[in-house]
């Protein structure tokens, strides 16, 4: 599909035309530090998206889970998040050395707000940090440190028009291919026999169950 170009919106003030004022509150509600809520908040997530950038812009969004609370609150300034075993692409960790500048969404199962922190990151290997840090009797190898910038609470709109909790809204796994297939299919090609697709799928359920830490 091609667009437009008499349509693209090339400057802030153009863009700020086609809105109402942001709202008071909006704007009130960036804070420097941690308050009492974004702790609880953080004390409570599981999961949390972090957005980074490389040297050249360019950009990567990166899920982070464990068990909530698995975010340590050094201070009111100050984040560690555990890196955990993936698949060792490294993009958000080679980022964060390119370019410090981090936003982490947080998001508590059950909440339809949400928690927006962004700040400026650091990898290290500090025991004293990764002490804190330990699921299954393991440390993780590198913990990210964030120094917050702004923290504030986000509205619940997106989640309530995708019904992301709604029973009722969630899909069928089955209704697509496993996640081996779907990269195979689109990258060398997945085996045609039903037999050694599922030892492919298993073996990565296996790892799922040997590596999580």
């Amino acid at each position: 599909m091609q667009i437009d170009p008499d349509y693209t919106i090339q400057d802030e003030q153009a863009l700020r035309a086609l809105f109402e004022p942001t709202h008071g509150l909006a704007l009130a509600k960036c804070q420097e530090r941690l308050g009492v809520h974004a702790r609880e908040f953080i004390r409570r997530s599981p999961f949390l998206c972090i957005g980074t950038q490389n040297s050249e812009g360019r950009a990567d969004v990166s899920p982070r889970g464990d068990p909530p609370g698995f975010v340590q609150v050094l201070d009111d300034r100050t984040l560690a998040i555990p890196d955990r075993p993936g698949n060792n692409r490294l993009d958000t960790l080679a980022n964060i050395i390119a370019n410090p500048n981090v936003g982490l969404l947080f998001i508590v199962p059950g909440f339809d707000d949400t928690l927006r922190v962004n700040g400026r990151a650091m990898i290290t290997r500090d025991p004293g940090v990764l002490s804190r840090m330990k699921v299954a009797d393991r440390l993780p190898r590198l913990a990210i440190i964030v120094s917050i910038n702004e923290v504030f609470l986000h509205c619940a709109k997106a989640f309530r028009r995708s019904r992301l909790w709604s029973l009722e809204a969630h899909q069928d796994r089955s209704e697509m291919p496993s996640l081996v297939k779907m990269i195979l299919d689109e990258t060398t090609g997945a085996p045609k026999d039903k037999d050694e697709m599922q030892k492919l799928d298993d073996g990565l359920e296996e790892a799922y169950r040997t590596t999580l830490y």
